[in-house]
């Protein structure tokens, strides 16, 4: 199986530590020591450590390595959801049709307008297929994730005790009424490759400013003084297919990238990829559609699909972090823990595997403020 280092674990020292779900759940553990066949019985503490809840930007923190190697499918990136905005001046729809096997997200088009793959405000018994080329939904956006985490924990108990500890924003009412640019999210995937996190935000300053203003506007000298200026409009499809590749180069990217992100919108201004298909493809055929664009690798695409479209049954056995997580909750030796073996323990978690691998992830216990910049 080939693994793709999660971002978040390569950017962690080897000291890293470790969580196991059987530590969390039970008041005792036992360790064996190597060589001598003593087991000892070692108290749990006492103490409980306020949980630090990392965000789904904090999961894809890039490795702080400023190399670019331009692999079609390097998982070192900073993963950007392209979302309008994480604060929600007012509640968030808890009455919008969603099923786990299309895109939860409302997704933004071009033209400034939202698109969801079902008709909001309708009930789920008058969405029947014939009417929406859709699977009937199964739940709605103020349902789903408490479905979901209810499948967890009736599927195996052992679940609990982290999920009561790390509350999942992703899949939550507020995450689901996120405004997603597909186009944009999957641009800054592909500038995030193999670069650091604050290398990555630098270049997609400079790529976004290609389109906005130039170098000497006098917006740039009041960032630089430290005032907070409003940000620039993210370039359309058809804006970044029209301009050339030296110029798209001028904003920091190498000229593989620059060709990858240029492949990508000319895709989106052809109308080969849009909010619409994103929207109602299945999990494989969306697997299948963005796989065969130059840039974007199967576990690239994977991250897209749970953290940017909001899909609940996605689950990526080429991570590091999830077999690591998968590992540690069955009790295993992470080495040799294999791909058909990742897969039949998720299966039986559908369809929310999104929400299990998020789980997998949160078992080890990583201390992100080793991710700040």
């Amino acid at each position: 199986m080939s693994l793709r280092r999660s971002a978040r674990l390569s950017a962690l020292p080897n000291t890293s530590r470790v969580l196991s779900l059987h530590q969390a759940a039970g008041p005792r553990r036992t360790a064996r020591t190597p060589g001598n066949g003593i087991t000892k019985t070692k108290k749990a503490s006492t103490k409980r450590k306020k949980p630090t809840i990392p965000t789904d930007e904090d999961i894809f923190k890039a490795n702080p390595n400023n190399g670019d190697n331009d692999d079609d499918d390097n998982p070192s990136i900073l993963f950007l959801n392209g979302s309008s905005s994480r604060q929600h001046l007012t509640p968030p729809p808890l009455d919008r049709p969603v099923d786990p096997h299309r895109t939860g997200a409302a997704l933004l088009t071009p033209h400034g307008s939202s698109l969801v793959a079902y008709p909001p405000t309708t009930e789920l018994k008058d969405l029947s297929p014939s009417k929406t080329g859709l699977p009937r939904p199964t739940a709605t956006t103020g349902t789903l994730l408490e479905r979901a985490v209810a499948h967890l924990i009736a599927t195996d108990p052992r679940l609990k005790p982290v999920i009561d500890q790390y509350p999942c924003e992703l899949f939550s009412p507020a995450g689901l009424a996120e405004e997603i640019n597909p186009f944009k999210s999957l641009v800054s995937s592909i500038i995030g490759q193999q670069v650091s996190g604050a290398a990555a935000r630098s270049i997609q300053k400079k790529f976004i400013a290609l389109f906005n203003s130039g170098p000497d506007d006098p917006s740039h000298q009041d960032q630089d003084q430290g005032q907070e200026q409003p940000s620039n409009p993210f370039p359309t499809p058809p804006e970044v297919a029209a301009c050339d590749i030296p110029t798209l180069r001028t904003a920091g990217l190498s000229q593989r990238k620059a060709e990858y992100i240029q492949g990508l919108a000319q895709k989106f201004a052809d109308g080969d990829l849009g909010a619409e298909m994103l929207l109602k493809a299945t999990d494989d055929e969306l697997i299948d559609k963005l796989t065969a664009v130059r840039g974007l690798g199967k576990w690239s695409v994977e991250m897209f699909a749970c953290f940017a479209l909001k899909r609940i049954d996605v689950f990526s056995t080429g991570d590091l972090g999830v077999q690591r997580g998968c590992a540690s909750f069955t009790g295993r030796n992470w080495k040799y823990m294999s791909e058909q073996e990742m897969l039949d323990l998720a299966a039986k978690f559908a369809p929310y595997r999104s929400l299990f691998m998020w789980y997998m992830w949160r078992i080890e216990d990583v201390d992100i403020a080793v991710l700040a910049d």
